[in-house]
């Protein structure tokens, strides 16, 4: 059950319903982001399914949709829930999001800013403040970075993700081995089965993007589409590989360094 104020809802996931852009608040078309091919001004993103996954290369946009997303839920853009404020964004990558969320229109059924942005990026910025934030009130600490990288991502999830909100994974595959992504699959289930997680989340891993019942969104130059993860390039790609490892490596790097004594 989510819960606005004292009023109980008694609404299952997606609560975030739809962002579309407003073109009326874009003041320069020509600045970053919203020069980018993928932010036409009926620009929008729906949510019929309470696991969405957005895919595509490198550059298209995801991260900066995603960030946009989580600024309109009321978290950092940087990475992290309502509240916190623990990365220095004066060596952050990109503050992008926070300029798109100022366009963009929201609709919620009910509005919900519990839960979580996860960046992979800015995840030790964010373990660190919370094991510090925990000693300075006396108490233990979740102690996140005693862990290998890959079980700190898995232990984080696992402490965050089991509670009612919205929650934002971009490209969480970064550190968890083929093994791993198999248990965050796990996760993925037992939030869907909750009804109260929302999740939004881009991902580079086919094995991920093969979840069942979610809404696979490939981003190309031009927007969103549909896809299956057959579809996709990233599975292709693996495809390829995995039926001839030795030759795909060697048919990928034909000519690389050929006539270098």
């Amino acid at each position: 059950m989510a819960r606005r104020g004292n009023r109980t809802i008694n609404l299952p996931a997606p609560y975030l319903k739809r962002v579309w852009l407003d073109p009326s608040q874009v003041r320069d078309r020509e600045a970053y982001p919203f020069c980018l091919p993928i932010f036409p001004d009926d620009f929008e993103l729906s949510f019929d399914s309470p696991i969405t996954i957005i895919v595509g290369e490198n550059g298209t946009g995801k991260s900066t949709i995603l960030e946009g997303i989580a600024a309109l839920a009321g978290y950092d853009d940087a990475g992290g829930g309502k509240g916190y404020k623990p990365v220095d964004h004066s060596e952050a990558r990109e503050e992008m999001g926070g300029q798109l969320s100022k366009a963009l229109r929201a609709s919620w059924l009910p509005k919900i800013t519990n839960g979580w942005f996860f960046r992979a990026e800015s995840f030790f910025s964010v373990a660190r403040y919370l094991d510090k934030a925990a000693r300075d009130a006396g108490q233990v600490g979740p102690d996140f970075l005693s862990h290998s990288h890959g079980e700190g991502f898995l232990r984080f999830f696992e402490e965050r993700c089991q509670r009612q909100g919205i929650f934002i994974f971009d490209e969480p595959e970064s550190a968890l081995s083929p093994a791993r992504q198999i248990e965050f699959l796990k996760l993925l289930r037992r939030m869907e089965d909750s009804r109260i997680c929302q999740v939004i989340m881009a991902t580079h891993s086919p094995m991920l993007m093969a979840y069942p019942n979610a809404r696979l969104l490939r981003l190309g130059k031009y927007g969103l589409e549909p896809v299956t993860v057959e579809q996709t390039d990233h599975y292709r790609l693996m495809r390829e590989f995995c039926v001839d490892p030795r030759g795909f490596v060697e048919a990928t790097l034909g000519g690389v360094g050929e006539g270098i004594p």
